[in-house]
Order: structure tokens, then sequence, then C-alpha cells
């Protein structure tokens, strides 16, 4: 899971990365070393980091943060990654980049996106699933449901004049 804000540990670029590798158990460098770089280049960020992985994860820009928690949670291979709102803290330039990136990363991964940005939604989704109170209110291919909903509500929300 990735949050809403960038949560990167008080720990250098590196161990940040590789720190659900060390929870599993994962002691050998050079396994540690390779899953990190393939982890960072997976989240777009590893020729911006690649001479000083031994630095703070703090030092790094938001946007570059919110890549190293990507990196993070791609690392042990997971089947599904559940993004919170990934752009929501990100200037436009940054947001751009995470979009790009998570088009890259859902031929990999099965990647559900939490997000109040309809425009977002639509750029980066193959399908949508609109939800209102904890209730599922229209569920499909994204062109379908910002073209031509079934429901009402779901075309006041995402045209806007709801929510």
């Amino acid at each position: 899971m990735v949050f809403q804000k960038p949560n990167p540990f008080p720990m250098s670029i590196f161990e940040n990365v590789v720190y659900p590798l060390r929870i599993d158990g994962v002691r050998q460098k050079g396994v540690l070393r390779d899953a990190c770089e393939q982890a960072l280049r997976g989240a777009a960020l590893w020729d911006e980091v690649k001479d000083r992985l031994n630095q703070p994860a703090l030092g790094l820009s938001g946007g570059q943060q919110q890549r190293l928690c990507i990196a993070r949670a791609i690392v042990s291979d997971p089947e599904v990654l559940l993004l919170d709102e990934p752009c929501s803290a990100l200037d436009p330039i940054a947001t751009q980049r995470v979009e790009e990136l998570i088009a890259e990363i859902s031929e990999r991964y099965s990647v559900l996106i939490v997000t109040h940005n309809m425009q977002q939604a639509a750029r980066v989704s193959q399908y949508t699933a609109f939800m209102y109170l904890g209730n599922l209110v229209e569920y499909g291919p994204t062109q379908s449901i910002f073209q031509r909903p079934a429901l009402p509500e779901t075309e006041q929300y995402v045209t806007g004049r709801f929510g």
C-alpha cells in the first residue's frame, strides 16, 4: 500500500526500499542490492538516486518520496498494489511522473487507486468503481463510466454536479 502522503522511513534510500525484504528475513547483500535496483527502476527513480542510496530518504523531493514508497511497495513483488490518493500532495510535474509510473506498473501488477480526482481517474484507470458512503454505486470500464454512465448519480458525480 502506498499512502496519500509520502511516508519514507527515517533511514537511507536503500534501507527504505529493502525494508520489506529485511522483515521477511532476507539478509544476503547481493539479493538486497539487486532487489533495490530493480524496485527503484520499476518506480522510475533509479537514475535519480543510484549515486546516493546511502543518503537519507527524507532528503528527497515529495514526488521522489512517493516513488520511493512505490519502490518499497513493489520490492516484494505483490499481487495487488493499493494507492490511496497517490498524487494529492504532489505538484503537476511529479503527478505526471507518478501517473506515467502507474501506467507502467499496471502491466505487471493489479493496481487499485483511490482518488477523488475525476480527471486522474479517467487518465490512469481501465476500470472505475464509483462508491458513495461505502456502497458500490456503479462499476465498469472507465470510458463507459465517464462517457455513458448507467446511473444518474454516477453522471452527476463524474461531471462535478454532485460531491
